[in-house]
């Protein structure tokens, strides 16, 4: 029985390792243990996903190899360690943003206190005669002087907090280098679309990118809260999870921006694709948590290029990101090329 074990063994990873390498996947632990499994056939629901992400990459990208050893291999304990750790980023993030959004209120609440104070000042020194009316002004004065000590301190106590959760927020960072999906959006995270670009320039395979920016979000945050931006990045994110298909990946490229790599796609596909993206997200709708109020007009602005012979991951992202710029330059909420 051992015998035909150790055989039944050394066949499966004579037959994985050279589909390792045809499919440009780097010799991990991880990656062995995914294509041993998928040439002993042992998980045909796994073996279906693999073929499905082989016929229209022409490979497997790393992100995707890794979601499935995490979905079909990769032990529960492992797993669940896993979900643990990207809620606990989502709680930190979520912290984080109401902490910034309560030390911009307190701010200006302070300023308003000053203000107050300055008129009350103006007011005690027009020298009124009525002796209770400057009892009760002296006593709003200083009421208003206790009031901003208390705002001052609070701002200290605030950003002493605020200090220590992005402590908190770099520390996890560090624990989760090597975590595939973003916190807050559940898209694939930065760190995938690299490993996935890189590969798939290196094997020059037919694809384009396209990069996605949400247009104005810095005033959506300044007005709104933050909590209230990352729940425009959730609800945009979602969106286009629910629009990658035939095999397109989406990414958080970093803050508002996103990424997608179309798979097998000509310049024309991916364009209208990008392009339904976008009348996807003019149609969204996100509340407000603190007013009750559905915020409209939110849009975002595109770039798309098909990857050329022998072009660099560096060059193909210059590209689509100049026609980014373009597209902001030009009006935003659109798509370039034209």
């Amino acid at each position: 029985m051992l015998d035909d074990d150790f055989k039944k063994s050394t066949a499966n990873l004579k037959k994985a390792v050279p589909l390792m390498m045809q499919n440009h996947v780097a010799a991990t632990p991880a990656n062995y243990a995914l294509w041993y499994t998928y040439v002993d056939n042992a998980i045909p629901e796994m073996n279906q996903e693999l073929d499905d992400i082989i016929e229209n990459y022409g490979l497997c990208p790393p992100a995707a190899g890794k979601q499935l050893y995490d979905s079909f291999v990769a032990s529960h304990s492992e797993t669940n360690m896993k979900e643990l750790k990207a809620n606990v980023e989502v709680l930190v993030n979520q912290v984080a943003s109401s902490m910034t959004d309560t030390l911009s209120d307190t701010s200006h609440f302070s300023d308003v206190i000053d203000k107050s104070f300055e008129n009350l000042e103006r007011f005690e020194d027009q020298a009124m005669s009525i002796e209770d009316v400057t009892k009760v002004v002296r006593q709003l004065i200083s009421e208003s002087k206790e009031i901003r000590n208390s705002t001052s301190f609070l701002n200290t106590q605030l950003e002493t907090a605020a200090c220590e959760i992005q402590r908190l927020k770099e520390q996890l960072a560090e624990v989760q280098q090597d975590a595939l999906f973003d916190g807050l959006t559940s898209l694939y995270n930065r760190r995938s679309f690299d490993n996935d670009i890189n590969v798939l320039c290196e094997a020059e395979q037919t694809m384009c990118l396209i990069l996605a920016d949400i247009d104005h979000f810095k005033n959506l945050n300044d007005t709104y809260g933050h909590l209230f931006g990352d729940a425009v990045l959730k609800g945009i994110a979602k969106r286009f999870q629910l629009s990658s298909r035939d095999g397109i990946h989406a990414y958080r490229y970093g803050g508002e921006e996103f990424a997608f790599i179309v798979p097998n796609k000509q310049l024309r596909i991916a364009r209208q694709f990008a392009d339904s993206l976008r009348r996807s997200i003019e149609k969204l709708s996100v509340k407000d948590r603190r007013s009750g109020e559905s915020i409209g007009s939110i849009t975002a602005s595109f770039g798309v290029a098909e990857l050329q012979p022998g072009e660099s991951p560096e060059s193909l992202i210059e590209r689509v990101d100049k026609l980014l710029y373009e597209a902001k330059q030009l009006g935003r909420n659109r798509v370039m090329p034209i």
